[in-house]
């Protein structure tokens, strides 16, 4: 049964032999305290060292863990979303695996969750990381997503978060879009708060990330600008894209009608080039169309989502879900 537990924790890990005790450990010490119901996931994306190992013998002692692992590695979202998937806590909370996430701030991520949020996002105020390559090229990012996105979240890069599941579940995750998540799952309009977080300096291993994922960020920040400006209008979006083509191909077209009309020859390039701009707008026009179809068709989670979250919004006010689950 999906929603036996009131909570799950889900953390990926990638070579993380000396980090994942201490952070079981740590996960364990501040989610008991909390007397809720829950399990803990780990998910391993395809590491080479003893990180599964050590993993699976944790959850041979200790039945609240499971483990998750992949044959190689896929990447933190694909990680983010097996474990997101295989959840069964009404609530679930996502963190790194490298210690530098604090477990001792889930109380306060659900009790923000217990005031009707949807998601709640954790902010690094004192971020422990380099400042050339992890803190600037981060805050650059934040604020072009908040502009592009019109989400306002000043540290997207935070993986500790917490969500109900019934929104997380039905938010499509792949590429790097673990980072994107509020903007995607504002198509469904959830209520979105920010609370300041700890942050610790790695004590062990190397980060995975740095500079290079740049180029990864911008080419996810427009598949997402695309998809929530336009997710329900996709034929708005083919339209405007054929615009400036078609606007090309008419004026080739008139070139081509002028110059042959005035001197008697026909510009071959010309008329060939204009037919090419002029055939691509059809086409582009026509995949709006099919988009509009594949919409009124096709996956209806986030309708489905905000059936539900309305639905709750109008229970709010009697009664808060996690706190009554936390009473039984």
């Amino acid at each position: 049964m999906r929603s036996q537990y009131d909570l799950s924790v889900v953390v990926p890990f990638l070579n993380e032999e000396e980090s994942i005790g201490p952070m079981f450990d740590a996960i364990i010490h501040a989610v008991e305290p909390l007397e809720c119901r829950f399990e803990v996931i780990f998910v391993d994306d395809g590491s080479s060292d003893r990180t599964l190992q050590i993993a699976r013998q944790m959850a041979a002692n200790d039945q609240r863990l499971r483990v998750i692992s992949f044959r190689r590695n896929y990447g933190q979202t694909p990680a983010m979303a097996a474990g997101i998937d295989h959840a069964r806590g009404r609530v679930i909370v996502t963190m790194d695996g490298d210690l530098q996430n604090d477990p001792r701030d889930i109380g306060s991520l659900l009790d923000k969750i217990d005031e009707g949020y949807d998601l709640v996002v954790g902010w690094r105020q004192n971020r422990q990381d380099k400042l050339i390559s992890r803190k600037i090229p981060s805050m650059i990012a934040n604020r072009l997503i908040g502009k592009v996105t019109g989400v306002p979240i000043k540290d997207n890069g935070c993986s500790l978060k917490a969500y109900r599941a019934d929104m997380i579940q039905n938010v499509p995750l792949y590429a790097e879009m673990h980072r994107f998540i509020p903007a995607m799952a504002s198509i469904a309009g959830p209520r979105i708060a920010e609370i300041k977080v700890r942050h610790h300096a790695r004590s062990f291993g190397n980060s995975k990330y740095g500079l290079s994922r740049i180029y990864k960020v911008l080419l996810d920040l427009l598949t997402v600008k695309t998809l929530a400006g336009f997710f329900s209008r996709p034929s708005l979006w083919f339209t405007l894209l054929s615009v400036p083509f078609t606007i090309l191909g008419l004026l080739l077209a008139l070139v081509t009608t002028v110059d042959f009309v005035v001197t008697g020859s026909f510009p071959i390039p010309l008329a060939g080039t204009g037919l090419l701009f002029i055939t691509l707008s059809i086409f582009l026009f026509f995949n709006g169309v099919l988009g509009e179809l594949v919409y009124d068709t096709g996956d209806t989670r986030n309708e489905d989502f905000a059936s539900v979250s309305l639905a709750r919004q109008s229970a709010h006010d009697d009664t808060s879900p996690t706190k009554e689950a936390l009473q039984r």
